[in-house]
C-alpha cells in the first residue's frame, strides 16, 4: 500500500478492522514504513471467507494525507475436507418383486470445501452388495444425487430379505487421484407381499360332535404361508364352499396359531342327518399378488360324525288349548295329552307325571298322558285369569340318561250361571226422613254376562216391616234406589233383605241384607252423627294383634321380677361374703361418704318427723366427742329445750333449733346450724373407737397390717408393736 504523497514527506500506515485490530486479532499486519501487508496465521475458508480492511496513510504527527481506502481478502478454497455422510447406516425398504428401476432411498453426504468447486463436487458409487444374490448388482446409485434403484428382478423376501451396500461419496467429481472420499452403510430391507397363498397341511380333517350341541369346536384346521408372520398377507381366513347348505357350521380363524376352528353355530339333528363332508378354502385378509394363484392345497375336506344322544321328549302342540264349560265333576276326561320322542333309533318309553297344577283340579295317566279331572272345574276360582286355567306336564323317557320334556294344557272355562248376586254396598246411610236422599245399590255378580245383569231387585216378604218402611226402585238394568216409605224412621241400624234375581238361562236369585244407618241429618242431608256403621265383632288380625301385645307385656313383667330377684340374692350374697366385724377394711369409713352402703340408706324418717318420740338413750348427748378425736374449739353449752309436741313436720322442728341456736349467746353464728340433737338410728358398719381401746380385740395380733401398703403404716405402728 503506497500513497503518493510519500515521494516528498515521510509518511506511516496502518490498517484496520476484523483481522487486524479487530477479532481475530494480529491475522494481518502492515509494515508501517514500507506500507507491505502481510498474514501471519493459516487462513480456513471454512471458518472466515473473506476478510474487509481499511488502510490509513498519516504523516510523522500523525495527520491525516489521504482518505481511508477498503481492502477486501478473499480466501481461496483448498480440497482440505473429506465428504462426510449425514448418517453413517441408512435404512430403506423395497417390497419384494419389486421391477428394475423401483425407487429405494435417497443417500446424502456434505462436503464443507466450496461446492462452486470441484473441492466441492462429489459423487456418489456403490462399493458392495451383500449378499450377491439373485445377481451382485440388483442395485445402482445416481452418482450425484445419490438416489438408489433396483435394476434386476427378482428380490423375494422369502430367499433374501436383506440387502446390505456400501455407498462410497469422493469431491474433486470423483477423481480417483485427487480427491478425498468416505463411505457409509445402506441397509435394504425387501418388505413382504402376498405372493404366497395359505396351504392345508392335510388333504382331509376328521371331527366329531354330540347332536344339539352348539358352540362346540368341531375340529382345527392347519395351514402353512411362507409370508411375513402376524401380517395381513399371512393371516387366514377361512370359508365354507361346501356340503353345508343350512349353515350349521362355521370356520373362525384362531389369532394365535392360525388355525382355522370348525364350530357348530345351530343344532345337529342325529335323526336327519348321521354325518357331514364340508369343503372348506383358506384364504389370506390381503388379495394374492398380481399374478399368483391359489394351489389345489389351498382346498380342504373336512368330514364330521354326529353322535347320537338322549334327546327330550317334547309336546306337540304345545301349549295345546282345550275348551270346556265350568262346572265338569270329578272323574271326567278332558283330553289326551302326548309327547313325542325324538330318537327314532332308541326303543323308549315315556311316562307323563304333573309338574304344574296350582287349583289340583287334573290327573294324568302315566301311560296313556289321558287327563281326567278330579275336582269341579270353576271359572270363578282365582286360579283362573282370564277364562283360562293352565297347567303344566312332564314326559321322562326310560333312557340310560333320562330326558323329559314339559308341555302346557290351556283350559278355557266356559261360563255357566253358578254364582247368585250379592247387594253392592252392604252398608249405606239414610236420613229418617225420606227427603232429601236415598240410596243407589246394585248386584255383584262372579258370572259374565248373559249370566249377570241385569238384575231383578225386590224388598224381601219378611219380615213384615221391611215393605212397610222401605222400598225399592229399579233405576236400570245395573241399579236400584232404596228408600224410606214412611215419612220418619227411628235412628239406629237396619238389616233390610233384598232379593237380586240375574238374567241366566236358569235365572239364580239371592236374598242379601243391606245395612242401613238411620240417622240425623243436616240441611245438606248429611249426616250428623259421624260414628258410621262398625262391625259387630273384631276381625282375626285384630285378635292376633292384641293376643301378640298381652303376650310381649307378660314377658317384660316376668323380666322385670327375675332381675328383681336376682338383685336381690346378689345384695345377700354381699352381706355373707363381708362380716363387718373381722374386715377391718369395712369399719374403716371415709368421713366425706353420706353413708356406708345400702342398708346405711335405709332411715327411719318417722324419727324425723317426731323427734319428741325418741328414747332418751338414743340421743347422743350434746358435746360426747370420740376419745381419738382432736377437738377444734371448745364446745358450747346449749341449754335444754322443751321438745315441740309433735311438730309433725322437720321443718318445724329445724325453725326451733334455728331460733334456739340464735337466742344462745354462747353459740357460733357460723356453727348454728350444724348443731342436730340426733344423729339417726346408728349403723351396720362396726364402730372405730375399738381400736383404741385395750378391752377390744387387745389379744389379737395385728402384725398383718404391715403387709397392707403405706396407708396401714400408721395402723401397724399403732397396733402392731410391742405393748408400749
Amino acid at each position: 500500500i503506497r500513497s503518493d504523497h510519500d515521494k516528498n514527506r515521510s509518511l506511516r500506515y496502518s490498517v484496520t478492522g476484523p483481522g487486524a485490530d479487530q477479532p481475530p486479532n494480529g491475522i494481518f499486519t502492515i509494515d508501517p514504513i514500507s506500507g507491505e501487508l502481510s498474514v501471519n496465521k493459516p487462513l480456513d475458508r471454512e471458518h472466515i471467507p473473506n476478510f474487509h480492511l481499511r488502510a490509513h496513510a498519516v504523516d510523522l504527527n500523525g495527520n491525516q494525507v489521504e482518505n481511508p481506502i477498503d481492502i477486501v481478502i478473499n480466501v481461496i478454497d483448498m480440497n482440505d475436507n473429506r465428504p462426510e455422510f449425514t448418517h453413517q447406516i441408512w435404512n430403506g425398504t423395497v417390497p419384494e418383486g419389486s421391477k428394475p428401476g423401483t425407487f429405494v432411498m435417497t443417500v446424502t453426504s456434505i462436503d464443507k470445501d466450496d461446492p462452486k468447486t470441484a473441492n466441492g463436487m462429489l459423487r456418489y458409487k456403490i462399493l458392495s452388495q451383500n449378499p450377491e444374490s439373485p445377481s451382485s448388482n440388483m442395485f445402482t446409485i445416481n452418482n450425484k444425487t445419490g438416489g438408489i434403484i433396483t435394476v434386476a428382478a427378482g428380490l423375494d423376501r422369502e430367499k433374501v430379505p436383506q440387502y446390505t451396500l456400501i455407498i462410497q461419496a469422493t469431491d474433486m467429481e470423483g477423481n480417483p487421484m485427487y480427491g478425498l472420499s468416505n463411505t457409509a452403510t445402506a441397509v435394504i430391507r425387501v418388505t413382504d407381499i402376498n405372493d404366497n397363498p395359505p396351504e392345508f397341511t392335510a388333504e382331509m380333517f376328521f371331527g366329531e360332535v354330540p347332536e344339539n350341541a352348539v358352540n362346540v369346536i368341531v375340529a382345527n384346521l392347519s395351514v402353512t404361508d411362507k409370508d411375513q408372520p402376524n401380517t395381513p398377507a399371512w393371516n387366514a381366513v377361512y370359508k365354507i364352499t361346501g356340503g353345508d347348505p343350512t349353515g350349521r357350521f362355521s370356520v373362525p380363524t384362531d389369532p394365535t396359531t392360525n388355525e382355522g376352528l370348525v364350530t357348530v353355530v345351530k343344532p345337529i339333528d342325529y335323526e336327519i342327518s348321521r354325518t357331514y363332508v364340508l369343503t372348506v378354502e383358506a384364504r389370506n385378509e390381503v388379495p394374492l399378488a398380481r399374478g399368483i394363484h391359489s394351489p389345489r392345497q389351498s382346498t380342504a375336506t373336512v368330514s364330521i360324525r354326529v353322535k347320537d344322544v338322549n334327546e327330550s321328549p317334547y309336546f306337540d302342540p304345545n301349549p295345546k288349548l282345550i275348551k270346556l264349560e265350568e262346572g265338569m265333576m270329578p272323574e271326567s276326561t278332558l283330553t289326551i295329552f302326548t309327547a313325542q320322542d325324538p330318537d327314532r333309533y332308541m326303543e323308549q318309553t315315556i311316562r307323563y307325571s304333573k309338574l304344574s297344577d296350582p287349583a289340583n283340579w287334573l290327573m294324568i295317566d302315566q301311560n296313556t298322558g289321558r287327563i281326567k279331572t278330579i275336582a269341579i272345574l270353576d271359572r270363578e276360582s282365582p286360579y283362573v285369569k282370564n277364562s283360562l286355567y293352565n297347567a303344566t306336564f312332564l314326559a321322562t323317557d326310560n333312557g340310560e340318561k333320562k330326558a323329559s320334556g314339559t308341555g302346557t294344557l290351556q283350559i278355557y272355562l266356559v261360563d255357566i250361571n253358578d254364582n247368585a248376586p250379592k247387594v253392592f254396598p252392604q252398608e249405606a246411610e239414610i236420613c229418617e226422613k225420606p227427603e232429601p236422599n236415598a240410596i243407589n245399590i246394585t248386584a255383584l255378580d262372579g258370572d259374565l254376562i248373559p249370566n249377570a245383569g241385569p238384575f231383578a231387585f225386590e224388598l224381601a216378604h219378611r219380615p213384615s216391616d221391611v215393605r212397610r218402611n222401605w222400598t225399592i226402585t229399579r233405576i236400570s238394568g245395573e241399579y236400584a234406589q232404596m228408600s224410606l216409605k214412611i215419612g220418619y224412621l227411628e235412628s239406629g241400624i237396619y238389616e233390610v233383605p233384598i232379593i237380586i234375581t240375574d238374567s241366566g238361562n236358569l235365572p239364580m236369585s239371592n236374598t242379601s241384607y243391606l245395612r242401613i244407618k238411620v240417622c240425623q241429618c243436616d240441611m245438606n242431608g248429611d249426616c250428623t252423627d259421624q260414628q258410621h256403621i262398625m262391625a259387630a265383632g273384631l276381625g282375626t288380625g285384630a285378635i292376633i294383634s292384641i293376643l301378640l301385645c298381652i303376650i310381649i307385656l307378660l314377658i317384660l313383667v316376668l323380666m322385670f321380677v327375675v332381675w328383681m330377684k336376682r338383685r336381690d340374692k346378689e345384695r345377700q350374697a354381699k352381706q355373707l361374703l363381708i362380716d363387718p366385724e373381722d374386715d377391718v377394711r369395712d369399719n374403716i369409713l371415709k368421713y366425706d361418704e353420706e353413708g356406708g352402703g345400702e342398708e346405711d340408706q335405709d332411715y327411719d324418717l318417722s324419727q324425723l318427723q317426731q323427734p319428741d318420740t325418741l328414747e332418751p338413750d338414743a340421743i347422743k348427748p350434746v358435746g360426747i366427742r370420740r376419745l381419738d378425736e382432736r377437738p377444734l374449739h371448745p364446745e358450747p353449752q346449749y341449754p335444754m329445750r322443751s321438745a315441740a309436741p309433735h311438730p309433725g313436720d322437720i321443718g318445724d322442728f329445724i325453725n326451733e333449733g334455728l331460733k334456739a341456736a340464735d337466742n344462745d349467746p354462747t353459740a357460733p353464728p357460723y356453727d348454728s346450724l350444724l348443731v342436730f340433737d340426733y344423729e339417726g338410728s346408728g349403723s351396720t358398719a362396726g364402730s372405730l373407737s375399738s381400736l383404741n381401746s385395750s378391752s377390744s380385740g387387745g389379744d389379737q395380733d395385728y402384725d398383718y397390717l404391715n403387709d397392707w401398703g403405706p396407708r396401714f403404716r400408721k395402723l401397724a405402728d399403732m397396733y402392731g408393736g410391742s405393748d408400749d
